[in-house]
């Protein structure tokens, strides 16, 4: 089996980003995941823009993705986001990248970015890592 396709079924079990929020694994590296999502009517709030849980989500399931696709596993110590613009467009990406990675934490940076490449959110994530 592909390691992309090992790694979306590894995911699967994460049923709150697959099923109920859509977003799909795209690409994963060793301390990076991109993942991506058509919009359709369920991620918007009443104004009209995308859910900020959307956003949240995503950034969340990324970091989750590039650091746990490994032989370790990773838990969330901390996360921030900022929401920076409207989304515009029906496709987003989330892309994880690892800024620092020691033997105990690890600090990530995660973009969301709309299908015009603006960024629409960025998260901050601190992760503490349990080992193998």
């Amino acid at each position: 089996m592909k390691e992309l396709d090992r790694i979306r079924k590894q995911f699967a079990k994460d049923r709150y980003a697959t099923e109920t929020t859509g977003i799909e694994i795209t690409e994963v590296d060793e301390n990076f995941a991109r993942v991506e999502l058509e919009l359709d009517e369920r991620h918007y709030n009443a104004l009209g823009n995308v859910m900020g849980g959307v956003l949240f989500t995503m950034a969340d399931f990324a970091f989750a993705v590039a650091t746990n696709s490994g032989d370790e596993s990773c838990v969330t110590l901390g996360s921030h986001i900022s929401f920076l613009r409207s989304t515009r467009g029906k496709h987003l990406t989330a892309v994880a990248e690892c800024v620092k990675k020691g033997r105990s934490t690890s600090f990530y940076q995660v973009k969301v970015v709309d299908e015009f490449g603006k960024v629409i959110a960025q998260a901050a994530t601190d992760g503490y890592i349990l080992g193998e």
